[in-house]
């Protein structure tokens, strides 16, 4: 069983950052899709990013430029580095996965078959 435990939100400033990070246990396909979504009460869940077996990053427009995705293979850990971030990236953050050969696109993100419990990003202006 795949298991995903978030951690790192908190409140910042706009214009700050964040790093948010994710252990990931449970595994042992070479091949698979992490990602990382987000939910704001009211909203619709939005896919950030994802990054692939092959080490491939795909970011949703919003965040390009300014988030940065990445898989520590030896630690087995998901991190989101977050910069410049704006009062429109407050959100619960969830760190997401799925095993074998899948589609892996940053909007798609949500959709993946595992999820952690999420950790909130509080962001003000």
């Amino acid at each position: 069983q795949v298991q995903l435990v978030e951690s790192g939100g908190g409140s910042v400033q706009a214009g700050g950052s964040l790093r948010l990070s994710c252990a990931i246990s449970g595994y042992t396909d070479s091949s698979y899709c992490l990602g990382w979504f987000r939910q704001s009460p009211g909203k619709e869940r939005e896919g950030v990013a994802v990054v692939d077996s092959d080490g491939k990053t795909k970011y949703v427009d919003s965040v390009k430029g300014r988030f940065s995705i990445s898989h520590d293979k030896v630690r087995n850990t998901l991190y989101l580095q977050m910069n410049s971030l704006k009062p429109e990236d407050t959100a619960m953050y969830y760190c997401a996965a799925e095993m074998g050969r899948v589609v892996c696109r940053a909007t798609l993100s949500a959709d993946l078959a595992y999820r952690g419990q999420g950790t909130q990003v509080i962001v003000s202006s």
